[in-house]
């Protein structure tokens, strides 16, 4: 589930995660743990670019992955909406120390830009790629209820 969820994606990432546009997406961003912003700062950025233009850095010797599988369900007996998509894989992964992953909206995956990015979830992890396979689990990655 979600260390945080940003300011910009608050009560939209269940409409987001839908993929409402004809070439849209969601992409998992790794980044390196050394450098990593507080949550308190990271959650008001408003684009992928603004988050990495800060203190923090991706992580790119591993790469970013598009989610898969994305699947947004309403849980009526627990009263809340429920975004969870495919676990994600690293072959032979190696580099800098992950301290966090952060899941985006992509509105147009023709023309990828990162001013264009919506940071929607940022999840920590503790994780130095070694050369070994490395899955990450990608379950309920965000779940909303109502504060009533």
């Amino acid at each position: 589930m979600a260390t945080i969820t940003f300011n910009t994606a608050l009560g939209r990432v269940a409409a987001l995660a839908a993929l409402p546009a004809a070439n849209d997406a969601l992409v998992l961003v790794p980044l390196e743990a050394s450098g990593l912003v507080a949550d308190s700062t990271m959650r008001d950025y408003d684009t992928l670019a603004d988050l990495l233009a800060g203190a923090s850095n991706e992580q790119t010797s591993i790469g970013r992955k598009t989610l898969a599988s994305v699947t947004v369900t309403v849980n009526d007996t627990a009263d809340r909406v429920e975004v969870d998509a495919a676990d994600v894989t690293w072959t032979a992964p190696t580099g800098t120390p992950v301290g966090a992953v952060v899941i985006g909206y992509v509105p147009d995956t023709t023309t990828p830009s990162d001013a264009a990015i919506i940071p929607l979830t940022k999840h920590d992890l503790s994780w130095t790629p070694d050369g070994n396979n490395f899955t990450l689990t990608v379950s309920d990655f965000y779940r909303a209820t109502s504060a009533a």
